[in-house]
């Protein structure tokens, strides 16, 4: 047996690439000078030889040095991809039926990974950091339990707060609103609104005190407005001044040339699965279009497509979360809340933007 240098015998990460250790994925990939390719950690390839081995922090730094992806990269990356999306769907039910949340290291340590790569692989596949999801996840329980008529203690206790202090230093990031405005269909929440015209027909505006909350298109305006009185029966709806009007002609403007990118803050107001969903639609480039089973599988939930597409049908927001960019699996075009044409039509507009 061929004794390693002691450069690289000395070197941990040669350990990792011994016991083919998933939990480095991610930390460093290594070079094998005779081949030319690079590998990561877990790889099934067979192992080189000690005094063959080069280490990367990156797989750029890699490919940057002359080195290529092994030819079982891409059947290795599946793999892991799959072991990944099991492991951060278990840690999501975990963070969901947990009284408290589990702090960083125990859920690593439950997914068998150090803190650090647990905390990449989490928000990788899911738009969100444990913390995030977790925050996500209560917002959600809390709006569920007032929606129902119950009382703001028993709401807050029922998500996981465990003093009343707690939950009203982060209630307004939680709901936008006060709790008891919110369990009261928006009482004494100001949003103002405007509705306007694009090429696309009627388009509806509304934004918060925490951003903008609506995005609508459709035929009617009347039906646009029926549809945010609706959403919060009790807000005060402030109709549009001149300077709100300019935030509708920004978005309007979008519409027609895409290019122009659309940079608003987003006062988002969803289930904690929704709300994965919908950071993930962002994820996509103008131009580019994902099925839904690819927003499954980025997100940690490869079989949860239907959810996905559900998800897209409750978004509020046209053009800024941009579910117009989720197709079918075969590339057609399947139902959009706004009418499959105006799918169609901003898909082509942002083709040929990008073109």
């Amino acid at each position: 047996m061929v004794q390693p240098k002691p450069t690289t015998a000395s070197d941990p990460r040669w350990l990792a690439v011994l016991a083919r250790d998933a939990s480095a994925d991610g930390q460093f990939v290594y070079g094998v000078k005779t081949t030319g390719v690079y590998c990561r950690p877990s790889s099934l390839s067979r192992l080189p030889r000690p005094e063959n081995v080069e280490f990367f922090d990156t797989a750029e730094q890699a490919e940057a040095a002359g080195y290529r992806p092994s030819k079982r990269s891409a059947s290795d990356q599946t793999q892991v991809a799959a072991h990944h999306a099991s492991l951060v769907a278990a840690a999501c039910r975990q963070i969901e039926s947990a009284e408290a949340l589990p702090s960083l290291k125990q859920l690593a340590e439950q997914a068998g990974m150090s803190s650090f790569h647990f905390h990449r692989v989490f928000k990788a596949a899911t738009g969100l950091t444990p913390k995030g999801y977790a925050s996500a996840h209560r917002s959600r329980r809390v709006r569920r339990q007032l929606e129902h008529g119950h009382s703001v203690t028993d709401a807050l206790y029922d998500a996981g707060f465990n003093s009343n202090s707690r939950f009203y230093e982060t209630a307004d990031q939680l709901l936008g609103m006060k709790p008891s405005d919110y369990r009261a269909g928006g009482l004494n929440a100001d949003i103002r609104f405007a509705v306007g015209q694009c090429s696309l027909g009627a388009i509806l505006v509304a934004q918060s005190n925490r951003g903008v909350c609506a995005i609508l298109l459709g035929d009617d305006p009347n039906a646009l407005v029926q549809d945010l009185q609706d959403k919060f029966p009790r807000a005060n709806l402030i109709g549009a001044d001149q300077d709100f009007e300019q935030l509708v002609a920004k978005v309007v403007g979008f519409i027609e040339a895409p290019a122009i990118g659309l940079d608003l803050p987003l006062d988002l107001q969803g289930t904690a699965f929704q709300e994965r969903v919908w950071l993930a639609l962002k994820e996509i480039p103008p131009g580019s279009t994902a099925s839904y089973a690819e927003i499954a599988q980025r997100i940690g939930a490869p079989k949860s497509f239907r959810a996905v597409a559900q998800a897209c049908g409750a978004n509020s927001l046209a053009v800024a979360i941009p579910c117009h960019r989720v197709v079918r699996s075969d590339g057609n075009l399947s139902g959009y809340r706004w009418g499959v044409e105006r799918k169609r039509q901003l898909l082509e507009r942002e083709s040929s933007s990008e073109a």
